[in-house]
């Protein structure tokens, strides 16, 4: 037996517990964890520390090594999100649908667990716990496979996950860690289709990629995130800039921070250079050679600095002739995330958002409230940029499924 087989082995146990918690026994557990967090904060951030050093003798990026940081405020906002999961409703047993049929039976849909999930992500040591919990709240069991630069946070994040079932009697295998984050292993957990019921991954566009080019169990992508920010004929141009500056500068390194600028040409010139002087060169421009006119460019862009998340202080400028090209741009670049335009004209914002394709189509605001908290959710296990099952950020109810229970009285099938 491999070593995801014995961690696979060991969720599927542990979800059959699971499964069946009382609402106030995972909310007792999920409060204990919440305030082990605060408790063990030395512990965490002593664990994060080798894992900070080892990024950095490595040459990782510092938008990088900003994500795998904890600090005290990042460690109480985790344990604030724990308490904020607790304080949710719970999303197994919700009666959804059903009736009775003119042969007397009757039937009841009802929200169920999705069973043993599989996640995989990279770097930011809080997914840890906020996946964590939100599979526990909902009746699952997850196996958690971070990379490895950040395995010692890991470990010791899910080790305070772990005590808190076991103080309250449950399986502490409701939640495990891939301690071996070689690439084998990975690979071996995409295609565990005898254990996992969804894998979902967290992270860039290279790891989602490689999970659904490898997996052969079912898979919910998320993350990546090509945003745009449209800015109409009929903007406000001083809105703009601030929604622009907030999409891009408040924290690039994320999946909803804008990756790309398109503007109306009537509007290019006052826009492009009001945008440049509130940065005054802490955000890189590439662009193509129209908007060159305007701003410096870093170099011309071509296709390929149109469709990559940047996820640093570097943005892609494009200018358009009308709403019609801008959404055209959009649809060949963008990985259905989250758009916006800014307009103060009626029929184009109802325009942009019947005939944008993604997740979260914004007027006038910025794309970074694509969030499960902003959004109300609590914590979220990722934001999922496909159609079937979830969309968006996904919150409790995006980690149950559900079940018909059927009633009868000795009806047979004529």
């Amino acid at each position: 037996m491999s070593y995801i087989d014995e961690l696979g082995a060991k969720a599927k146990q542990a979800a059959k517990q699971s499964a069946v918690l009382r609402e106030t026994k995972k909310n007792d557990i999920l409060l204990e964890i919440a305030d082990l967090l605060l408790k063990s904060e030395e512990e965490i951030v002593k664990a994060n520390t080798l894992d900070i050093e080892a990024a950095q003798k490595n040459g990782m990026a510092s938008a990088m090594v900003d994500r795998l940081t904890l600090t005290h405020d990042r460690i109480a906002g985790m344990a604030k999100g724990v308490e904020q999961v607790a304080a949710l409703a719970d999303p197994v047993g919700r009666v959804t649908g059903g009736g009775t049929l003119k042969n007397g039976l009757t039937i009841v849909k009802k929200t169920v667990p999705l069973g043993v999930i599989g996640i995989i992500f990279e770097s930011r040591p809080n997914v840890t716990v906020d996946a964590g919990c939100l599979c526990l709240k909902a009746g699952n069991a997850v196996i958690l496979r971070g990379g490895s630069d950040a395995i010692n946070s890991n470990k010791c994040l899910v080790g305070i996950m772990r005590k808190a079932a076991e103080n309250h009697g449950v399986n502490p295998d409701i939640v495990q860690l891939v301690e071996d984050t070689s690439r084998e292993t990975a690979t071996q957990l995409m295609q565990a289709n005898e254990y996992l019921d969804v894998l979902i991954p967290r992270g860039g566009g290279g790891l989602i990629n490689a999970v659904v080019k490898n997996a052969s169990v079912p898979v919910i992508q998320t993350g990546e995130g090509n945003c745009h920010i449209y800015v109409d004929r009929f903007a406000d141009i001083d809105m703009a800039v601030e929604i622009t500056d907030n999409a891009k500068t408040q924290r690039p390194s994320v999946c909803n921070a804008v990756e790309t600028v398109l503007v109306h040409k009537n509007i290019a010139e006052a826009f492009l250079k009001k945008l440049a002087e509130k940065w005054n060169g802490k955000v890189a421009f590439v662009g193509d050679k129209y908007s060159a006119a305007y701003i410096t460019l870093e170099k011309l862009a071509d296709d390929e600095d149109y469709r990559k998340e940047f996820l640093e202080l570097k943005i892609a400028v494009k200018i358009v002739d009308d709403i019609d090209q801008a959404i055209a741009h959009i649809s060949k670049f963008g990985t259905g995330h989250s758009e916006c335009i800014v307009t103060e004209y009626l029929k184009n914002a109802e325009k942009f958002q019947r005939e944008v394709d993604a997740a979260a189509v914004y007027v006038n605001a910025s794309t970074r409230f694509t969030d499960g908290f902003e959004f109300g959710l609590g914590a979220e296990i990722g934001i999922s940029t496909q159609k079937l099952h979830a969309r968006g950020p996904m919150g409790l109810e995006a980690l149950t499924t559900f079940k018909y229970l059927i009633n009868g009285s000795g009806q047979i099938r004529e």
